[in-house]
């Protein structure tokens, strides 16, 4: 054998919709499908290999972490595959959507002691109610329970959702030359602050984070309204792949409002307190309005994290304010 070759591993194979499962081990997913096709008595030709909890792709990278006895799907070509979704609607012969297999997972879950199968379950809950392809109010007005009229469509009103969390930051901004002693240093603060104003303003404070119909480079989401966490801000992913559609349905909207979208470099304990500190002797003309601009309202600073991801406590990144300040005196 040869030193490079990769340990063989045993998987759980079954079809779509199939509750036989099968045996299989191997090193590669070349391998795995090729050996798997023979036992499920399928071409091997364009064949799709998905975990079975949610509905993953398995790709050669992906093969090599996953754990022994894994459960997995072989799809053939043209065939999609949701997880737990799928499997029920097979096996009870309902349609997705029907109020009936909506009960039966909702009793599946009262029934569930596995917080992780509880965490698909609750998912799949989420995804059984899904009207995210529907953006009208007329066509899912549900989704619009407790939402302004003056709003005539998802995508506008989640934009306005995010305006909503900028301004929130700049409120902040605004409130903290109350606590500055020194009048001269309070009136220059005040003017940097009103000149991110109307730069927020000129941006329409960043709305297009959440508008799915933006351009790919202006949103946060996918075209179809996805989000995914970006973890804690001490991270560079998530570690629990957290995501969400709020364009959905009402659940995942409401949901949606506990993501937060965090500074990883702390807006109170850090960059406004380094702000008032470089106005120190200083006229506002003298501070990079944009550097600071950056950290408080754009992505530069700003992660989109799940409750469960986002810390409340002081973060640990004591260096960050003296690498700001630096970054100010340079400039």
């Amino acid at each position: 054998m040869s030193k490079t070759q990769t340990k063989l591993k045993s998987f759980k194979v079954r079809r779509a919709g199939e509750a036989k499962k099968f045996g299989v081990a191997a090193s590669t997913l070349k391998e795995l499908i090729k050996k798997a096709c023979g036992l499920l008595k399928m071409s091997a030709s364009k064949v799709q290999c998905c975990l079975y909890e949610d509905g993953t792709v398995v790709t050669e990278d992906y093969f090599l972490h996953l754990t022994e006895n894994t459960e997995l799907v072989l799809l053939p070509d043209g065939q999609s595959w949701n997880g737990m979704v799928y499997d029920l609607s097979q096996i009870l012969g309902l349609d997705r959507h029907s109020e009936q297999l909506i009960d039966a997972a909702q009793q599946l879950l009262t029934d569930e002691h596995s917080a992780k199968r509880r965490k698909i379950l609750s998912e799949l809950l989420c995804n059984l109610k899904d009207h995210a392809e529907l953006e009208n109010r007329e066509d899912d007005e549900d989704w619009f329970q407790g939402i302004d009229l003056r709003f005539k469509t998802k995508s506008s009103y989640m934009k306005h959702n995010c305006e909503q969390r900028i301004r929130s930051y700049l409120k902040e901004v605004d409130s903290h030359a109350r606590t500055i002693q020194n009048s001269k240093q309070k009136s220059e603060y005040q003017k940097v602050a009103a000149s991110m104003a109307e730069k927020l303003k000129s941006m329409h404070y960043h709305g297009t984070y959440f508008d799915r119909r933006e351009k790919e480079l202006h949103r946060l989401c996918t075209k179809e309204g996805w989000f995914s966490c970006q973890g804690a801000f001490n991270v560079d992913q998530c570690e629990s792949l957290h995501s969400i559609n709020p364009y959905g349905n009402r659940e995942s909207r409401i949901l949606f409002s506990t993501w937060n979208l965090d500074h990883r470099i702390e807006k109170k304990r850090t960059i406004i307190p380094t702000l008032v500190k470089a106005l120190q002797g200083k006229k506002s003309s003298d501070i990079n309005l944009d550097y600071f601009y950056k950290l408080l309202f754009t992505r530069e600073n700003l992660k989109l994290v799940h409750i469960v991801c986002h810390k409340k406590g002081a973060h640990d990144l004591a260096c960050d304010s003296r690498k700001i300040y630096r970054r100010v005196k340079r400039n």
